[in-house]
This record gives C-alpha cells, structure tokens and sequence, in this order.
C-alpha cells in the first residue's frame, strides 16, 4: 500500500500538488533523503514512461534534495504563492530528464506559432572579416585547423609560421553553441554571448575575451595561464572548469568555481577562489564579494534548466528574453515575490510562461516575440 510520502512524491512529480502539500513533502524530503533515490527509482520503474538511466534518475532526486535543503534554509517571502511554480516545476524537470534536447524544426507556413528555446547557432567571425553560420546541422572544414561538426566547433594545434590570428564566435539571443579551443580547452556559450580567441596560443598566457555568459573546462598546462577577461575584470587560471557570467543588462558579474582554482582581478582588487565558491562584482563596485555558490544554479542553463531559488520576476524574465529571443514589456511593475522551482530549456516558450502565471500575482501576454507583464 502506498505510504504518504510515495503519494506525494508521485503528485509533486506530476505537478499536482497543492502549496501545503508541497511544504509536507519537502519537510518529508529533508527527514529521509537517504531514501529518496530509491522511491525515484521506484516510482519511475512503474511509471509509463522508458525507464531513465541510472545517473538521470540520481540528478533528478538530488535535484529534490536540494530543493527541499534550500527552502528550509531560505524560505522566499511569498513562498506559498511560489510553491505553485516549485509544484509544476518537478513535472517541467521530469520531463527535462526524459527528452533529448534536439534543434527546433523551423517553423513553416501552416505550422503553430509556437515559439521554441534556444538550440545550436552561431555565427564565425573570421579575422578577416568573413562570416560562417553554424548551426546543429553543420558538418564542415572551415579553414584547415577548425573544423565545424555535431554542433561543436573546433581548433586544433598547427604549426605554422604565421602569426595567430583572431576570431570571435558569437550566439544570438535564442542561440548557443560549443568550442574546443586549439590548446583542448573546452568553452560553452550561452545566448547572447561572444568568445574573442587566437587561432593558435603561442605566448606565455593563454587570453580570450567573453561577453556574456560562458562555461569553461580548461586544459592544464600550469606554466602558462588562461586568462578570460570580462570588460576590466580578469579570471585567471591553471586548470579548472568554472563559468563567468557577465551581461550587460545584469547587476553583477560572476565567476562561479566548480574545481581547480582560479584568481579574480578587478582594479585593485585581487581574490583567490575556492571551488564551490563564487565572485560577485557588482556594477559600480571596487571590490569582489565572495560567497558560498549555488554551483547547479550557475551552470544550470549549461545543463539545460531554469533554476530559480529567491528569483524575481524581472531577472527570470532577463534570461527567457535571452533564451527565446522575445522582448519585454512592462505594463505594470511586477510584484515583490520570489520565485523557487526548476523548468526545462527545453520547452516551448508557451508552456514556461503558463508555468510561471501558475504564482497568480502577474499575468504575461505573448504577442508575436513580445512578452507583457501585466496586473
């Protein structure tokens, strides 16, 4: 017979649950987590669904965990109104982990005007000015060291007598894309984003410049450092996977450190962090704060999710614009909640933004690629 905390496992996952009920299972959660994984297990074994592979069912309880940790830790103002979203967010996660995130089909006369997240596209900007679309379709030999295939684009190390030269990858909104640099580093962009890079490292720091957001995994080569600057603003590093983001339409500027090590510089403000540490830079400041980091947040959108943890409105509605290449426009000033919950990427634009009226306090309309917030 079903116990009540399978009850409301199975009804948090499909986003039914009430905001009270939400309460009771994460309270639920966090007294017996070392069970979770297991009733995951089970619960999805009976589901009618193909059975997900063992690390997708272990992300998809820790992301659980987390989420009932957090919300006895911090406790958003207008909690109940958010738990609506959390609620409809285990179902948006579920559904994250069951789908394969592939290009949109473009959209044709006749077809729905559903609008679709971002999926592979770039564009190249060669040193001499020549332009090259990519896109996840994309298999070609680009010039004789980069090579465009499966979505990635990449460099490889060739000697030559020349100097290097200097390309920009560059992600509109709605856009993101992969790079293998020549020294093996591994870098992701997000949308609305741009990599400034040598066609070959040959000094003794290896620098490229970001706008945007970026994820990094760095190839380790100690005696000669990679650097990423950001506007005024250096990361300096020997080996290390960490992300830095750096919109212009955002408050702050952070680097996020998932391992190795990495040195922030800014002016003359220096700081060293530890991983599972974050850098926050705010605009206008002289000197970095530095905290604890909520390092699945910072790399949530490389993973394919929204996460909101105490998020308001207009900061969610930053990164949809971003990721769905839609303007907004406020009609009204969005209330004061906050919201908590996790939604995939990967849907339509539509189901995300119903999942977000689910809170009650504002109503967005969608007209073409604008978004209004309104009473």
């Amino acid at each position: 017979m079903p116990t009540r905390f399978d009850i409301l496992l199975q009804g948090y996952l499909a986003g039914t649950l009430t905001p009270p009920e939400v309460e009771e299972f994460l309270q639920l959660v966090k007294d017996r987590d070392l069970r979770l994984p297991d009733a995951v297990q089970q619960l999805l074994a009976t589901a009618e669904h193909p059975p997900l592979p063992p690390e997708k069912e272990t992300a998809l309880a820790g992301a659980i965990l987390r989420r009932a940790r957090r919300a006895e830790r911090r406790r958003p103002a207008y909690w109940l109104a958010a738990a609506a979203v959390l609620a409809i967010a285990g179902a948006g996660l579920l559904y994250m982990l069951r789908q394969e995130r592939v290009a949109p089909p473009p959209q044709t006369a006749g077809t729905k005007n559903t609008i679709q997240p971002a999926y592979n596209q770039a564009t190249l900007v060669l040193a001499d000015g020549t332009t090259v679309p990519l896109d996840s379709m994309g298999n070609q030999q680009i010039r004789r060291n980069i090579r465009q295939s499966n979505g990635q684009l990449h460099y490889t190390a060739v000697a030559s007598g020349n100097a290097p030269q200097i390309n920009t990858l560059v992600t509109p909104k709605g856009g993101r894309f992969g790079l293998t640099l020549p020294d093996g580093s591994k870098v992701w962009l997000n949308s609305a984003s741009s990599l400034r890079y040598p066609t070959a490292f040959t000094g003794q720091q290896r620098v490229v410049e970001l706008k945007g957001q970026g994820y990094f995994e760095i190839a380790q080569a100690p005696s000669r450092p990679f650097i990423v600057k950001v506007n005024d603003m250096e990361v300096q590093v020997l080996g290390t996977r960490f992300d830095v983001m750096a919109y212009e339409d955002e408050k702050a500027m952070n680097t996020t450190l998932l391992s190795g090590a990495v040195r922030v510089k800014h002016a003359a403000a220096e700081r060293v962090l530890r991983p599972g540490q974050q850098a926050v830079l705010e605009g206008g400041s002289a000197h970095f704060a530095v905290q604890e980091a909520d390092t699945a947040k910072a790399i949530a959108w490389k993973n394919g999710l929204f996460l909101f943890d105490n998020m308001d409105l207009e900061t969610i509605l930053r990164e949809i614009s971003r990721w769905y290449n839609v303007e907004i426009v406020y009609g009204v000033k969005p209330s004061a909640e906050l919201y908590g919950g996790a939604i995939s990427r990967s849907m339509s634009l539509e189901a995300v933004l119903h999942m977000l009226e689910g809170s009650g306090f504002n109503h967005l309309k969608l007209e073409g690629r604008k978004i209004t917030v309104l009473p």
